[in-house]
């Protein structure tokens, strides 16, 4: 138990300190519109008013944390999760083209990185036009990936699931690539005085040499397919999905929408890096890598 709050404690302050810290913006930029209201109306607010009209605004500038809290839980428990205003089911939509996009990603990154590894000719061409790839914003090339695909007729998930994959594999390929080569020279040449293949020596010692770099740079790479998802949702007008909710929050003014679709997409986010994180556990405990 101790050792749960030592862990703990220092999470929780600051978490506690982020939510104080919310609060006074909150009402640093919600004051404004509360004061202009009470002009308008001939009425002095105190400060306990002031205070409690800024945390309680249907479209406040900045929402206050218990409002975006209640607007997740009445748009989770209180909503069927097959109700278009439900959050689970907009969550659904991007975790699936999220899911779709990762597992792309991280197939062809690994393969990538063994071609870059395995062939000096990949490795001086291919790998520099990677890197290069990661300086184009995704929010600009996102409208022609959709538009290119919905001309030979992809629309809906698959668009979205390559938007993902184009964010995701690059740390994948790093990641590999630095893997794939940790291991040291002297073990590379004692696997060829064994008369060890190629094969032999990716299996038997590049392969596991790698496992850490590779779970590091998953991790990375499940949540940067998220935001792909998201951002592929944003073009095309979407109506389901995380991306809808932040659209149709943006369009009608909506912080309150917009702020919880932020934090479910963040907590998202947050389960997927910890799954992928409780796999590389087994698995490290599994090759004997566990502490």
């Amino acid at each position: 138990m101790s050792r749960f709050l030592s862990h703990a404690l220092p999470i929780l302050t600051v978490v506690a300190l982020i939510v104080g810290l919310w609060y006074l913006a909150a009402i640093a930029l919600n004051a404004p519109w509360a004061r202009d209201q009470a002009t308008r109306a001939g009425v002095d607010l105190s400060a306990s008013e002031l205070v409690a009209d800024t945390w309680s605004q249907d479209k406040p500038k900045l929402p206050a944390p218990h409002q975006i809290a209640t607007e997740i839980w009445e748009t989770t428990a209180e909503k069927k999760i097959t109700s278009k205003r439900s959050l689970v089911y907009h969550g659904w939509i991007t975790l699936s083209a999220t899911l779709l996009g990762f597992v792309f990603g991280a197939g062809f990154g690994i393969l990538l990185a063994i071609g870059i590894v395995y062939n000096r000719a990949m490795d001086m061409s291919v790998m520099p036009w990677v890197i290069a790839s990661q300086a184009i914003p995704i929010l600009a090339i996102a409208p022609m990936i959709i538009v290119v695909l919905n001309a030979v007729g992809l629309s809906g998930l698959i668009p979205k699931a390559i938007i993902s994959m184009y964010l995701s594999f690059f740390p994948v390929v790093v990641g590999m690539v630095k893997g794939l080569r940790s291991p040291d020279a002297m073990l590379i040449d004692q696997m060829r005085t064994y008369s060890a293949s190629p094969a032999q020596t990716f299996w038997k010692l590049r392969f596991p040499s790698s496992v850490p770099y590779l779970f590091t740079s998953l991790k990375v790479a499940v949540a940067a397919s998220l935001v792909g998802a998201i951002v592929g949702e944003l073009p095309t007008g979407a109506v389901a999905g995380l991306g809808a909710r932040l659209l149709a929050g943006s369009y009608y003014g909506q912080t309150i929408q917009i702020w919880s679709a932020l934090i479910s997409a963040a907590a998202l986010a947050a389960c997927l890096v910890g799954i992928v994180g409780l796999v590389e556990r087994v698995v490290n405990k599994r090759m004997g890598f566990a502490r």
